[in-house]
């Protein structure tokens, strides 16, 4: 990997870890366990568009690792490996037939596959399937999040386009 493309992945991962942290600080959206806006999830949308499917691994599993340590809930670490994980597979299928100007929707379905690869998780723990009275609110709210979180990243993308654009433009 070159050292320009390994420091713009480090960026990414620690603006990822950072928003993290941030969005761990605000109250919570419901009384419902799981329901969460995921703004580091920005970071990965555009990383799935911008990155290999090796980089945006990397990327998503330091987050979780480190979003975990530094959270102290080393527990939930286990819930964000099994969505995140889920997440990023269906995404990086997913991009394969949702051009870029459409990754809001990719998104969307990234969220569907965080809640499911949660459920499962806490299915799995709990031996217990009734977590699954969750699932449709988690879905809904997801979806909701989801379009917002693959907006932002669209914007950035939008953005950078742009910029790069006009750079190369003046050059």
């Amino acid at each position: 990997m070159k050292t320009k493309r390994l420091a713009e992945l480090s960026m990414l991962t620690a603006a990822a870890l950072i928003m993290f942290i941030v969005e761990l600080q605000l109250p919570d959206l419901s009384a419902i366990q799981g329901v969460k806006l995921g703004l580091a999830n920005i970071f990965t949308v555009y990383a799935v568009y911008r990155f290999t499917p090796k980089e945006t691994f990397l990327l998503v599993l330091t987050r979780i690792l480190l979003g975990s340590i530094f959270a102290g809930k080393i527990m939930a670490m286990i819930y964000s490996l099994a969505g995140g994980m889920l997440c990023l597979l269906g995404m990086l299928l997913l991009k394969k037939v949702i051009p870029i100007n459409y990754m809001w929707l990719c998104s969307i379905f990234g969220a569907i596959f965080h809640n499911t690869g949660q459920i499962a998780a806490a299915i799995a723990i709990t031996r217990s399937f009734a977590v699954v009275a969750n699932y449709p609110i988690l879905l809904v709210t997801g979806c909701i999040a989801g379009a917002f979180t693959g907006l932002c990243a669209q914007f950035v993308v939008q953005r950078l386009t742009n910029t790069t654009l006009k750079k190369e433009k003046d050059e």
